[in-house]
């Protein structure tokens, strides 16, 4: 049959990317206390065309993933993306891998036991050169209180939720496990799935206690991060659910070293 993906294009445009997104599969990732954790990922996959060719060949994009079936693993990224190169005619290959990473956490007073879930994702680029760059994102919610409310209110001071986003670039292997406890370290109060009174008694006193803007925060976050050694670049976003404003807050950092 005619191919027509392969036809020679004559507009001398070469793309970016061209692949597939949103394609759900299984996948097994690093986890520090238990080794491994089986999850559900989210999966974009994309090559680099040349300019010649008029189209890439997307079926050829799940057949590589289930080439991989049941071994697609965080440590094989590169043996994906080599073998994506080396089926698709292209000058790169891009795998995004987005899912649910869960932690058991036990609360701070009643000690209950309860998971904790949180956004992870994982791209990856190779070039024909053999050069990669790969990006850790790690989504973490938090607690925050807002210094202002509680320096001019007689009573209480308003707090919400906010999600951190933090993205770096490694030369080695950094858990993601480290990227929460730090973020959450920095927060006014880290958020759990289970609270008993005592519970919400403990976390409501300690937001109170410590309390941070969206500025505070990245800051905070940022110090944590240029410290290590094997962070050579990295993005943090916090933004904030503001409780008493229809708007949120946000701030950004971005380094490279």
């Amino acid at each position: 049959m005619r191919d027509v993906q392969s036809e020679r294009d004559y507009r001398n445009i070469p793309i970016d990317r061209v692949g597939i997104k949103g394609i759900r599969y299984p996948i097994t990732v690093l986890d520090r206390e238990h080794k491994e954790q089986p999850t559900i990922a989210q999966v974009d996959m994309a090559v680099g065309l040349p300019k010649e060719f008029r189209g890439t060949h997307m079926s050829r994009f799940v057949e590589i993933l289930n080439e991989f079936r049941w071994r697609i693993h965080i440590t094989r990224i590169t043996d994906i993306l080599k073998r994506m190169m080396a089926k698709l005619p292209s000058h790169s290959a891009y795998i995004s891998i987005s899912f649910p990473y869960f932690i058991e956490k036990r609360a701070p007073v009643s000690g209950e036991p309860s998971l904790m879930s949180y956004h992870v994702r994982m791209e990856a680029t190779l070039y024909e050169d053999g050069k990669k760059d790969s990006v850790l994102t790690v989504k973490v919610p938090v607690m925050t209180l807002c210094p202002c409310s509680r320096e001019i209110s007689d009573r209480g001071a308003h707090n919400q939720r906010a999600v951190v986003r933090v993205s770096v670039r490694m030369k080695s292997l950094v858990w993601i496990e480290e990227i929460i406890n730090w973020v959450e370290e920095c927060a006014s109060a880290d958020l759990f799935a289970l609270l008993k009174r005592e519970d919400e008694k403990y976390i409501t006193e300690k937001a109170y206690d410590n309390p941070v803007f969206v500025e505070d925060l990245v800051r905070e976050v940022a110090l944590k991060l240029k410290s290590d050694g094997r962070i050579y670049w990295f993005r943090i976003e916090a933004e904030s659910f503001e409780s008493i404003h229809n708007h949120n807050a946000f701030a950004v950092v971005e380094w490279e070293g």
